[in-house]
This record gives C-alpha cells, structure tokens and sequence, in this order.
C-alpha cells in the first residue's frame, strides 16, 4: 500500500474513533495484565465478566495470591482455559511481588519473562498502560493487514514488523486500537462488511462484499 494511501486509511479510523482504547476493563496496569493474559483465546466481554467480580477483591498480585489458585479458578472459571490460567496468574503475581516490588514491570524482557506473558501480551501492555507505540498483532490485525494490503504476511511477527515500519509515527500510539476495532466490528472474519467500510476504497481485497 502506498504512503499516501496509508494515511489516508488511518486518518479515516482516528476521524470515526478519535480515541480508541482496549475493550478489556481496567484501572491499573496490573489489572490490564491479567485481564490481557486471561483474553488469551476468549472475548473481551466474557473477561470483563470475571474480573468485574474479581477485581472489587483481588486487583493487587498480593490479594490474588491470597486467594491461591483454587480461590482464584472460582471467579475465571467461565473463561477458556481457565485451569492453565489461573497456574499462570499465580505464578506471574508470585514473580512480581518477589522481584518487582508489586509492579508491573515497564520494559519488554521483563514483561515477556512472566509466566503467560508472550510478545503480543507485552506489547498491549506496554501500549495501552505505558503508552509505548507498540503493535500487538492478535488475528483481528493479522487479518485486516493481510486483506488490506497494509502489511502483508505469513505470520503475526512479519505483519508486526511490518506495521512498525510502514505506520507513521503520528498514527502508531493508536493504530494498535484502530485495527483491532476494524477487525472485530467492520472486517469480520468470516464475512467482511464491506458496503459499511470506510477504507473500502482503499483496500487491496479481491472479495469485497456487496449489499
């Protein structure tokens, strides 16, 4: 996609959305961190659910800690995987509580070595709760930079790469969000709504939907 056309498309996004943010609830950078490590193949909606009950009593990795694994598999357990999670939560809150001081650390290497915490995970946080112009590619993003034409690529880490280089600087902090949204509502996976898109124009898709 050309430079122009790169602007273009997200100058519309920020136009319909000045401010995008993740639809994950949080106050706290640890709250987005857990709430990040449970969305782990499942909705936002149904996370907001368990933490919107765990949170009001255990938001800090001491509290959730003495709540212990079973304590805690009770208020995510209608989350995927919620057995590998609550493992992983536990484990995470236990490193920084001894290494961290309680803190969610601010730096990638750090972030990356808490159990559950992968690239993607630590590139939302250190976007959206350190305000650090990352790119998490999730497969809204994979998906929409494929069919777009923005960044194509075989896999998530080529595509992120990708999008780092060809986003101007003035679009990156938000483009993270901007995606995503386009992705979950707009260019749906299975079907695309196309007709309502406002980057239709600009869209390299060979199968764009009609009305």
């Amino acid at each position: 996609m050309k430079r122009a056309d790169v602007v273009e498309l997200f100058t519309r996004l920020r136009e319909l959305n000045p401010h995008p943010t993740t639809e994950l609830e949080y106050d706290t950078p640890f709250e987005l961190l857990v709430a990040v490590v449970l969305s782990a193949q499942a909705t936002d909606v149904g996370v907001n659910k368990a933490t919107r009950k765990l949170y009001p009593l255990a938001n800090t990795p001491q509290a959730i800690l003495a709540l212990g694994e079973d304590g805690l598999k009770k208020y995510i357990n209608t989350i995927g995987l919620f057995n590998a999670k609550a493992k992983n939560v536990i484990a995470l809150c236990q490193i920084l509580v001894e290494q961290h001081e309680g803190e969610v650390p601010r730096t990638r290497e750090a972030l990356e070595a808490l159990p559950g915490v992968g690239r993607k995970t630590a590139n939302v946080v250190l976007n959206t709760a350190f305000g650090e112009p990352t790119m998490a590619v999730d497969t809204h993003i994979f998906r929409v930079s494929n069919r777009t034409g923005l960044a194509p690529g075989k896999d998530v880490r080529v595509v992120e790469d990708k999008l780092v280089k060809v986003i101007p600087a003035e679009f990156r902090q938000d483009a993270h969000h901007w995606l995503i949204l386009h992705g979950r509502y707009v260019c749906k996976a299975r079907k695309p709504d196309c007709p309502h898109c406002v980057i239709r124009d600009l869209c390299r898709y060979k199968d764009k939907t009609v009305a």
